[in-house]
């Protein structure tokens, strides 16, 4: 079976290997830690492939997790409809693209490190908002540090060309990530819901009345 790993895993594994090597000489409980350590670090930075449903008019899950909450909000003259994904530390922790587009805008804010899964942590928290364009449309993702996540990365550049499904960053040991679109997409998942990252439907958008059925898929 092959088994692929986010690159951010290689000096968590360097430590935790030298770690490992010393007290299993020094000291054997300590050693026994730092073996579960390594193997959880295994678990927490695995990447999965997943199969992408493609189309405009879909936005796929930016994270694995639960959704906490659902709202929404004004922005400019759109109204939008904003979904809240948490990601515990037992939840694959790699974001991806809900579609395919061009990045407009990375802002990059600071804030605070507030429990993730309440709704205030979207404006209290430090985190990270791409603005996706899409036709006319402005989508937006933002990845938001928790309690225990201190570290946010994000391997875009601004205009760059994106597409749908393709893994963009990561947030470190637990984190919640937010998916924003204008409320012409229709709604298709619900608060207690479980996402898969680049696989779960989280709105569809009707394109002249006509809901299209028909659908390509990619394995990434």
């Amino acid at each position: 079976m092959y088994f692929r790993f986010h690159k951010e895993i290689s000096a968590s594994l360097i430590i935790l290997f030298l770690l490992v090597i010393f007290f299993y000489f020094i000291y054997k409980p300590l050693f026994l830690i730092f073996i579960i350590l390594l193997i959880f670090t295994f678990y927490f930075f695995r990447d999965p492939e997943r199969v992408i449903p493609l189309g405009e008019d879909i936005l796929v899950s930016p994270a694995d997790g639960l959704i906490t909450n659902i709202t929404e909000f004004k922005e400019g003259k759109k109204n939008y409809t904003k979904v809240s994904i948490f990601l515990s530390v037992f939840n694959v922790h790699i974001q991806r693209l809900p579609v395919s587009g061009e990045i407009k805008k990375i802002d990059y804010i600071e804030g605070k490190f507030i429990n993730a899964t309440l709704d205030k942590a979207s404006e209290d928290n430090e985190r990270l908002r791409l603005t996706l364009k899409l036709g006319s449309n402005n989508i937006y993702v933002t990845q938001i540090a928790g309690l225990i996540a201190r570290r946010i990365i994000c391997h875009l550049k601004v205009n760059e060309k994106v597409n749908q499904g393709d893994r963009y960053g990561i947030i470190k040991f637990g984190s919640r990530v937010d998916i924003e679109f204008p409320t012409s997409y229709s709604l298709m998942v619900n608060v207690g819901q479980q996402c898969i990252g680049g696989e779960t439907i989280i709105a569809k958008e009707l394109k002249n009345n006509k809901n299209i059925q028909s659908r390509e898929y990619k394995k990434i």
